[in-house]
């Protein structure tokens, strides 16, 4: 059996990889192959597949082996509508638990964010206003729900960039972004979990719009 720590390790790598576009949708994953490419043994990759697989990020097929999971662009909706209904609460919980040492983290990575957002940076951008996400989940210290909403960003995170590709969405989204911020640095706990889900419902008309 492989250790736990290369294993997750190598799981970490993967996801990294299914993210940036290196390994694509649809695309075999073969043991031998991977085991080469990263300097592994198959029995790491077997493992490191198995918890791939558990999150959604890889399916298994009969005579076909495991391959990266296609997500379609309905399961990107609905995974987006739930996202605002749990992470609207982290929100909520968030703005009640925030100490000032949280309160001056949270606004640096806004400010970042917006300076992305304005000098058309969009792979910063992306990559922070998903940090404004994991940060107030953080906050929020709810442990459950972020263990979910995690699985259910990296089976997302291939249309969220196609959404922060779109004119002007960059803008929109660090406005959006920005006065989540506010709302629970000012531990306004209604108003955090509303902008919190008006925010991903907006997102997932976005993500509507791209069927047309």
């Amino acid at each position: 059996m492989s250790e736990p720590s290369a294993v997750g390790g190598l799981a970490e790598t993967l996801r990294l990889a299914i993210h940036h576009g290196e390994l694509t949708p649809g695309q075999r994953l073969v043991e031998a192959e991977l085991a080469k490419r990263y300097r592994t043994s198959r029995g790491t990759v077997r493992e490191a597949l198995v918890l791939l697989t558990n999150e959604g990020l890889v399916s298994r097929e009969p005579n076909r082996g495991a391959q990266v999971r296609p997500v379609s662009l309905a399961e990107a909706i609905e995974i987006t509508e739930v996202r605002a209904m749990l992470e609207g609460l982290c929100a909520a919980k968030a703005a009640q638990a925030i100490t000032a040492t949280e309160r001056r983290q949270l606004r640096a990575i806004g400010r970042r964010m917006n300076e992305a957002a304005e000098t058309g940076d969009i792979l910063v951008y992306g990559r922070l206003s998903q940090q404004v996400h994991i940060r107030v989940r953080e906050i929020a210290a709810q442990d459950t729900i972020s263990g979910i909403l995690e699985r259910l960003r990296c089976q997302s995170v291939r249309y969220q960039f196609q959404v922060a590709l779109l004119p002007d969405r960059a803008a929109h989204g660090a406005r959006e972004h920005s006065a989540i911020i506010d709302a629970v640095c000012s531990r306004d706990r209604a108003a955090a979990e509303h902008l919190m889900r008006v925010h991903l419902e907006t997102v997932a008309d976005v993500l509507r719009g791209l069927e047309t």
